[in-house]
């Protein structure tokens, strides 16, 4: 494979809401440089990207994928994120490896939550910024329109340097706003031939070079002088002001086109290399030095030693683990040995590749500032840091968000529990978001995700990769049951079937604990021997069986103290198992007397939400038996505290995205035990019945 320099290289995210166009636009960028010979079409399930057979099936993106190609000597390394919500993870994955998020907006829809959440990972993780506005061929598409969308909602840095030839069936070309040249695309010939500007957009053109020499002069005061004093800048000063300005993360050129028809793709292109930063122009990656402990500055340098970070893992049953990496400093080389700083275990680089969708292209070395992948490493995950051991350094990754939807995972078949666990770790390896526990309670193996969604294609995975076929169901909630009185009663065995018989006799006062501890506390108050010494452990024993099973549900008891204070033994029938009996028909006995009640786990909840959706979002609470705590105003919205059964959570995280048009997020975690109103015990009580 050719070897680029690192100035000629382009890294470059493709994000936004989906069905705004992304891997259309993809498909068009690799086939307008000659990478492929076919136009791909999501309808047709034959795109690069969307290779997976569950993307094909839903016709849409599910995971990150990276394609290469070349254009005018230089190599773009295309990273193609899914739109939909619950895999915000893979876009996430993506963003690690780019040094440009290009987001990508519809043209009919405009700015869409899909488009806000890009932005805003982008933003969090300093990553220059651009905007493709696609689909202008569409009937009601509107440039203008969301050119302002996106101006008001990301402020007035985001500045169009193209400017649309007619619009949606008579869209036909693009003027370069700094160039001034206008371009026709010829759909025989599928390039852009010159023309005239018409005079109808010649005054929208100035306007619009007006903004971007602005954004420009801004960054720089010599150039400020000089716009101020002469009112123009140069083309040269446009261009090295606009690279500047996007790697800084202070302008975001707009460009626009339509990805199907191939209107635009051209200039994109030459957009591409002109204005998007190379890996050069890139903010510093931040890692730790393991041996010190200090936090550095790494610039992506070919020179120094070698470190690359992991962003994603594909785990495939028959191919093995393929591991994606960013090249920061110094060259990957295949057949090497390097260190994996994480773990502090070494790693066997075998061979090495450059992808373009599913295909692997061999190569021998890729170097700084590349993106290439490596199969079957031992011990490395995404997120890791594979560097030189004369330099141990880890870099900084991501926060993902954490699952908050889960699902108890049934099998179809007897025998396929050992398939399912081999199945599942395999995919926690490629999906950040996705976490598996065990229920031994409820004896449930649970999974959880970012939404239903997520797990639906977890559960495909399962069963095109591992030949697994399961189904999901509710998590059962785990209730426990406890005692509001106290009761004094009495356990006696006796039993005589001829020969040596069995006889034990215990009173047992139970009553609440209240010393904020759940387990059960057992006093011995026995005098004068009425309970022989030895037989008093059988007796605890005894109980500690008991609560492991309630009266009320069968649910575990807690919050309960046993007094025992007085018996009686038969100096030949006693004994332990005699006292274990005695004490579980105390323990039946007592329950029943004490007023027994369920408990249900409360959830702490905290929601962030955008301040309009604020009193939707309480209601829906209240009639979820919530309760708020309280709220904090937060950059651009409230968070919102409160209380909740967690037997009324399991789809919150739907109903929510529902709210708020998935403008909303929320975590959670157990804070106590609490009795279950009446009229929802009877209920839970004939549910498992």
């Amino acid at each position: 494979m050719k070897q680029y320099k690192v100035n000629n290289l382009r890294n470059i995210g493709i994000v936004g809401h989906s069905d705004s166009g992304k891997t259309s636009l993809m498909e068009a960028l690799l086939y307008y440089t000659g990478s492929t010979d076919r136009l791909g079409r999501i309808e047709e399930g034959n795109t690069i990207s969307d290779f997976d057979v569950e993307e094909k099936r839903r016709k849409v993106s599910i995971s990150t994928a990276v394609s290469f190609c070349e254009w005018e000597n230089v190599k773009l390394n295309l990273v193609d994120t899914p739109g939909y919500f619950d895999f915000i993870g893979e876009m996430i994955e993506g963003l690690n490896a780019v040094d440009l998020a290009m987001v990508v907006v519809c043209a009919v829809s405009g700015i869409q939550v899909g488009t806000e959440k890009a932005y805003e990972y982008a933003k969090e993780k300093k990553i220059p910024k651009a905007f493709f506005i696609n689909k202008l061929d569409r009937e009601n598409s509107n440039f203008e329109k969301t050119l302002n969308q996106i101006q008001d909602r990301f402020g007035i840095s985001a500045v169009p340097i193209q400017y649309p030839i007619g619009s949606e069936n008579d869209f036909k070309g693009l003027v370069n706003v700094i160039s001034k040249k206008a371009r026709i695309f010829n759909p025989q010939t599928k390039k852009m031939e010159e023309t005239e500007i018409p005079e109808d957009i010649k005054d929208k053109i100035d306007e619009c070079r007006q903004m971007v020499m602005e954004a420009v002069a801004e960054m720089d005061e010599v150039l400020l002088d000089k716009y101020f004093n002469e009112g123009e800048l140069s083309e040269e000063e446009i261009y090295d002001g606009l690279v500047k300005g996007a790697s800084d993360g202070e302008i975001a050129p707009i460009m626009c086109g339509s990805s199907t028809t191939g209107v635009g793709v051209h200039t994109l292109l030459e957009d591409i290399i002109e204005c998007f930063p190379s890996p050069v122009d890139t903010t510093l990656y931040k890692a730790k030095n393991l041996k010190n402990d200090n936090y550095i500055d790494i610039k992506i340098n070919e020179e120094e030693p070698f470190s690359a970070l992991v962003f994603k893992t594909i785990a495939d049953p028959f191919v093995g683990k393929l591991s994606m990496f960013r090249v920061i400093t110094g060259k990957a080389k295949a057949d090497t040995v390097v260190m994996n700083a994480n773990k502090k275990k070494e790693e066997k680089m075998g061979t090495l590749y450059f992808l373009r969708g599913k295909q692997q292209y061999t190569t021998s070395e890729i170097k700084a500032g590349d993106i290439g992948a490596v199969s079957k490493l031992n011990c490395t995950n995404t997120g890791d840091t594979l560097c030189n051991k004369g330099r141990m350094i880890t870099f900084e990754t991501s926060n993902f968000p954490k699952p908050v939807y889960s699902r108890a995972v049934m099998t179809k078949s007897k025998g396929d529990e050992d398939k399912i666990s081999n199945g599942l770790s395999k995919l926690l390896e490629e999906d950040p978001t996705f976490s598996v526990s065990r229920d031994l309670e409820n004896a449930e193996t649970i999974i959880s995700g970012i939404g239903s969604t997520h797990l639906e294609v977890i559960v495909s995975k399962l069963k095109s990769k591992f030949g697994v076929d399961v189904s999901l169901e509710l998590p059962k909630t785990p209730y426990r049951e406890t005692i509001k009185k106290t009761a004094d009663v009495q356990g006696k065995y006796k039993k005589q079937s001829g020969g040596h018989g069995q006889y034990g006799d215990v009173k047992i006062k139970f009553e609440p604990r209240n010393d904020g501890d759940d387990s059960l506390e057992f006093v011995d108050k026995v005098v004068g021997g009425v309970v022989p010494r030895q037989y008093i452990p059988a007796v605890e024993k005894g109980l500690k069986d008991c609560v492991n099973k309630g009266i009320l549900a069968g649910y575990p008891v807690i919050r309960l103290k046993a007094t025992l204070h007085d018996g009686s033994y038969h100096p030949v029938d006693s004994s332990e198992m005699a006292f274990k009996v005695a004490a579980s028909l105390a323990y039946k006995k007592g329950l029943q007397e004490a007023e027994p009640v369920l408990l249900e786990p409360i959830m702490r909840i905290e929601i962030i939400i955008p301040d309009e959706y604020m009193g939707d979002v309480i209601a829906d609470i209240n009639k979820k038996r919530g309760r708020i705590l309280g709220m904090e105003p937060i950059d651009n919205g409230q968070k919102i505290i409160g209380e909740v059964p967690q037997a009324e959570l399991y789809d919150y995280a739907t109903d929510l995205r529902s709210i708020t048009g998935a403008r909303g997020e929320f975590n959670t975690n157990f804070e106590r035990y609490e009795e279950v109103p009446v009229e929802v015990v009877n209920k839970v009580i004939k549910e498992i019945s």
